[in-house]
């Protein structure tokens, strides 16, 4: 178990992780709470439940692909500060490789060290041609769909084992809102907030956006 969360640490960082589930969570609540149990029988649960995982299916399917383009539009410009790096004077330079490093580590490098650094990337002779993407990224890509995905089976299985549409949907709710709040919960654990107030938090955000989405027609 700890060398799965090893190998998905690589891949995906824990707000990605968190981001994805609310993603899917949020998408999938839009179609649950917009059913109108007093007149929903079993074909307009069934009608649901399909358009609700279809709706999931398509939005992982989009999600990782915009995952795969931010990799290799990073990764292009990473290519391109490095090309012209070999080109740059001392002082231009420094200024590309502190302009893309984060503020706070640039912050506390030296002239020195930046000198160090621009010779050291200067001399680097294996630059690709163009930007790729490894089998991580398309793994992380993998991991991203799933997430979106699977987030909808916890919401929609109450519809799936009770017959009742009412009592299905408030079974549903409360799953979501447990999810809702555990994202919240694992979000600030990793993020230096109070666990507690920001599941609760997440649980308001989350009824906001749901409400938003149903609101604008999506």
């Amino acid at each position: 178990m700890a060398n799965e969360k090893k190998k998905l640490k690589r891949y995906l960082d824990p707000s990605e992780r968190v981001a994805e589930i609310l993603f899917g969570l949020i998408m999938v609540l839009s179609f649950t709470l917009s059913l109108s149990v007093a007149t929903s029988g079993q074909e307009e649960v069934r009608t649901m439940l399909i358009s609700a995982i279809g709706c999931n299916v398509a939005w992982g399917i989009v999600d990782a692909g915009f995952y795969l383009l931010g990799i290799m539009g990073s990764r292009g410009q990473g290519l391109l500060v490095l090309k012209r790096l070999r080109s740059a004077g001392r002082e231009e330079g420094h200024g590309l490789i502190s302009d893309a490093l984060p503020p706070v580590v640039a912050s506390v490098l030296r002239p020195e060290d930046l000198e160090t650094m621009r010779q050291r990337l200067s001399a680097l002779t294996d630059l690709p041609e163009r930007p790729s993407l490894s089998r991580d990224d398309w793994i992380g890509a993998g991991a991203i769909f799933l997430f979106v995905f699977l987030s909808t089976f916890p919401v929609v299985v109450p519809f799936m084992v009770i017959r009742q549409p009412l009592l299905a949907l408030r079974v549903s709710n409360a799953v979501a809102l447990v999810m809702l709040f555990f994202c919240g919960f694992q979000l600030a654990r990793h993020s230096g907030y109070r666990p507690w107030r920001l599941g609760l938090l997440m649980i308001g955000l989350g009824l906001f956006f749901v409400v938003l989405c149903i609101k604008l027609g999506g």
